[in-house]
């Protein structure tokens, strides 16, 4: 049979009304076809793209109408299907009897409670109306249910990735109960933390609300640093897209040189491994939940081992050294055979990649840094962390 049979599927949303209960939803599903001989009638389903319930409807050609309307355009009108607030479907039409490649297909969301109509006459958003209070002192979300008269409530509080992943137990409040007021404690502050609520009943519409949709300097905070492998890393607590990249702060002021090759993805966890702990090194965020810089090693209560006194520099070199450039102290001599260290390459903008002295060639046990003993010249020279450009050797 040809495909042509089915010509057009139309799909709506009807609200149907009970006072003092509210209203519900309902789904119209309504097609027009070519009668051919053999068709004795069509089939309508219905299937949640969440849940992959689905429910199935046929209407039926009576034997006389086929015979005396062959080839003509007829309107079909399905009953409704019941639907629930902001629903993702996926309806099909056929033919009775099914023939092959004789159907058609559309994918269908339901109003949620943006819609104004939607949002004052279903029970299921109620829930975006709940009342809330922050105490920060405390820090916990005071959460006022309205009384509905309908089924008993959740509410929680999560945090919004994909889906909003639990950040506390849920609290139900009964129909009956006295004081409908719900204390929920929180630990951080984050843009991504949000109230939800919903009704106790099966497949419930689940509203939500975020206080702290604003607070975003939590997020730049989370700096960890290693002091074993002195790896610095930073992971975001909230979803986020954009870059971060270590930078290099030359003075005072909003000024932030990134380093070459050190841009990392902002979505997930970031780490650099050998860093020094020099006050000017920096991270720089450029998401889209804003551009702060920040310098951890400004801080003197961030765990760190302490910076070295001295420095590698190369000959003819301008410009901060790179982040793990020579400025460890050195590990002890061991009878083990030679390696190369392999050392990521970040290089500070505007200058030619350098590569780094070997460790040995200077450190806090060289003689040109002894008391009463002159300096030898080498590319290295003494230099207190932290400070640039180094200090021209004593004479």
């Amino acid at each position: 049979m040809s495909g042509s049979v089915l010509e057009a599927l139309t799909l709506s949303t009807a609200m149907k009304c009970a006072p003092p209960d509210g209203c519900s939803l309902l789904l119209r599903v309504n097609a027009s076809l070519t009668l051919r001989e053999g068709l004795r009638g069509l089939e309508a389903c219905s299937m949640s793209l969440d849940t992959q319930e689905t429910q199935c409807q046929s209407v039926r050609v009576p034997r006389a109408s086929r015979r005396l309307q062959v080839g003509q355009q007829l309107q079909v009108h399905f009953d409704c299907f019941e639907v629930s607030v902001a629903q993702s479907l996926y309806v099909t039409l056929r033919t009775v009897p099914h023939f092959c490649g004789v159907q058609l297909g559309q994918r269908y969301h339901v109003e949620d409670c943006a819609d104004e109509d939607v949002a004052r006459n279903v029970p299921d958003c109620f829930a975006g109306k709940l009342s809330y209070w922050v105490d920060r002192s405390r820090k916990v979300v005071l959460v006022q249910v309205p009384e509905s008269g309908g089924p008993d409530y959740y509410v929680r509080l999560c945090l919004k990735w994909f889906t909003c992943e639990d950040a506390g137990a849920p609290v139900r409040v009964t129909a009956n109960r006295v004081s409908r007021r719900v204390s929920l404690p929180y630990k951080q502050e984050l843009s991504c933390l949000c109230l939800e609520g919903w009704p106790a009943t099966p497949d419930a519409v689940r509203i939500q609300t975020c206080p702290f949709k604003d607070d975003t300097e939590t997020l730049w905070d989370a700096i960890h640093y290693h002091p074993g492998s002195q790896a610095l890393s930073w992971e975001p607590a909230c979803p986020m897209s954009g870059r971060v990249s270590l930078c290099w702060r030359p003075g005072p002021g909003p000024q932030c040189l990134e380093l070459e090759r050190s841009g990392r993805p902002a979505h997930s966890r970031v780490r650099y491994p050998l860093v020094d702990t020099q006050p000017q090194l920096c991270l720089k965020f450029s998401t889209s939940l804003g551009f702060p810089v920040r310098c951890p090693f400004e801080q003197p209560h961030f765990p760190a081992l302490p910076a070295s006194r001295c420095a590698c520099v190369t000959e003819g070199r301008r410009g901060p050294p790179r982040a793990t450039e020579c400025s460890r102290p050195p590990p002890p001599l061991r009878a083990t055979p030679q390696r190369t260290l392999q050392w990521p390459s970040w290089t500070f903008p505007g200058t030619r990649p350098v590569h780094p002295a070997p460790a040995s060639s200077c450190h806090p046990g060289d003689s040109s840094l002894r008391p009463g003993v002159s300096p030898r010249r080498s590319k290295c020279q003494g230099l207190t962390a932290g400070m640039w450009p180094p200090a021209r050797p004593v004479q």
